[in-house]
């Protein structure tokens, strides 16, 4: 005799855990936003910080995003979700709010890269402030793909 009540099988998809993460959309997007934003803090590193105003908050958000999104990553990895919704929410949340932060901070970098045309050491600053720029505006595209991505889910 078949069951007259709701069914007890979940419509939503289970978060993934493990090696999962890596080939699940929107997770799989975490890697390449921690690598893309280590290079944005190396480049800008490496430009000497000429002008600590606008370069600071770019070092800031990359740094922290980073870190933030590595520990994100690893409590996928390890399972530490145990598949509650309340993950969905807080990773679309922190992916968003992250997003606007990256695209300010790659506004701000485009901005030292404009400056950094004159000055000295311009060929190399300015060449290593535009692979900045150009990291920092493809790690926010990430961010708002992953928090779009989970958002539709």
């Amino acid at each position: 005799m078949a069951s007259v009540g709701p069914s007890t099988a979940s419509t939503q998809p289970a978060l993934p855990s493990g090696p999962a993460v890596f080939i699940t959309i929107p997770y799989a997007f975490i890697l390449p936003e921690i690598v893309c934003g280590t290079w944005v803090w190396i480049l800008v590193a490496a430009t000497s910080v000429s002008l600590p105003l606008l370069q600071g908050w770019v070092m800031y958000v990359s740094l922290t995003s980073c870190l933030i999104s590595l520990l994100l990553l690893l409590s996928y990895l390890m399972g530490f979700h145990r598949n509650s919704e309340n993950w969905k929410v807080l990773d679309s949340l922190y992916h968003g709010a992250t997003a606007i932060l990256y695209m300010s901070a790659a506004v701000l970098q485009a901005n030292a890269t404009i400056n950094s045309e004159t000055g000295p050491n311009v060929p190399l600053y300015y060449q290593l402030n535009s692979a900045a720029s150009f990291f920092a505006f493809l790690t926010a595209f990430l961010y708002i793909l992953h928090a779009f991505s989970i958002y539709y889910q």
